[in-house]
């Protein structure tokens, strides 16, 4: 298959067909995961990742890295905001050689994921997507071959490390924090990948956030708060990932390396209804991109201290003060006084009506 691609030029097909080939083969990545089997845990919602891209917006002359790239699906959308539309932002040859030899890097452990992820990011334009074959976490290799000359350290860092996985011994002795939470490993990972001023897009799931009963997890959030500006969550609606197969609630956290957070900028799109047949769009991030460049409050947005989140033993979560409390508030003796008046309100309404009769 790989072959096949590598005949693929600009000079031997029409880019807009290439284009539509990358378009199928994401349409036939996202139905698997719609299945529910194997391919559901390495397929992001692509909107999602637009979101996120967005956000982060790399430039030509950063490399982009993803240390469980999947389907390579945060790689090729990083390729088509880069480059434009069109390559309207490409500027030279030399632009156009670094976005496609020199920018993009991930790793992957599947054996059948790896060469669909090489297929994706080929269709994409990546004339040479330098993936890893092998364990991100433990640092056992498949396959280095295609990650020579990567560097230790990168300038942006977007993804979705898998939610509830387990690592052993093998992977937890290589990190400061021990834990078998795949994902806590990983935003570990991350944070020693990200070059100093480095941007990083991640999905984290629910419990990563809220969860202070597990030394690992506090400790690394901790470690977060004081080495990075975590600037931004997004928590998101509880069935944002139900078409890759997942329904596990999920967060986006943006962060910088380099200086301490100071403060978190929320916003929340929890209340979106969202499911297979409704799915969460790039739509639904409108009214966040307009307030994202100054981090006002809102509705749906707030902002939290350092302070408040120390005072919390690093719960992250997204608890949205601006939301309408449906909860009676009122005790059991307040309500057993409310119906004893509207029984007698019916009481001498009833006797009113039989007076008249």
């Amino acid at each position: 298959m790989l072959d096949k691609l590598n005949e693929i030029s600009a000079e031997s097909v029409d880019p807009t067909h290439v284009f539509t080939l990358s378009q199928v083969y994401e349409g036939l990545l996202l139905k698997m995961g719609e299945k529910g089997n194997d391919g559901g845990q390495f397929f992001t919602p692509r909107e999602v990742i637009r979101a996120m891209v967005r956000v982060i917006d790399p430039k030509i002359g950063e490399t982009v890295y993803d240390p469980g790239c999947g389907t390579g699906g945060f790689l090729a959308q990083a390729y088509e905001h880069m480059a434009g539309p069109n390559n309207e932002t490409i500027t030279s040859p030399n632009q156009l050689e670094t976005l496609k030899r020199r920018t993009f890097y991930g790793r992957e452990k599947d054996n059948a994921i790896y060469p669909i992820a090489l297929a994706n990011l080929m269709l994409h334009g990546i004339d040479e997507p330098h993936i890893w074959h092998g364990n991100t976490l433990t640092g056992a290799e498949t396959y280095g071959g295609l990650f020579q000359d990567a560097a230790a350290l990168f300038d942006v860092v977007l993804m979705n490390p898998p939610f509830g996985g387990k690592e052993g011994k093998d992977a937890q002795t290589r990190f400061a924090y021990k834990t078998g939470a795949t994902q806590v490993l990983f935003l570990q990972h991350v944070m020693d990948s990200l070059k100093p001023g480095g941007r990083c897009g991640i999905v984290l799931d629910e419990g990563v956030l809220f969860r202070t009963n597990e030394t690992a997890f506090v400790q690394t959030k901790r470690k977060l708060l004081d080495d990075c500006d975590l600037w931004c969550i997004v928590s998101l609606p509880s069935g944002a990932f139900v078409n890759a197969g997942a329904g596990v609630k999920t967060n986006l956290l943006f962060f910088t390396k380099g200086r301490p957070t100071e403060r978190i900028w929320y916003y929340d799109l929890s209340d979106i209804k969202v499911g297979k047949k409704t799915p969460l769009t790039l739509a639904h991030f409108e009214a966040f991109f307009r307030l994202l460049p100054t981090r006002a409050d809102s509705e749906h947005s707030w902002t939290v201290t350092r302070k408040q989140i120390e005072a919390r033993n690093f719960d992250l979560k997204a608890v949205n003060p601006h939301r309408k409390n449906d909860e009676d508030a009122r005790t059991p003796e307040e309500l057993i006084a409310l119906i004893r008046a509207k029984g007698k309100e019916v009481e001498e309404a009833l006797a009113a009506l039989l007076a008249q009769n």
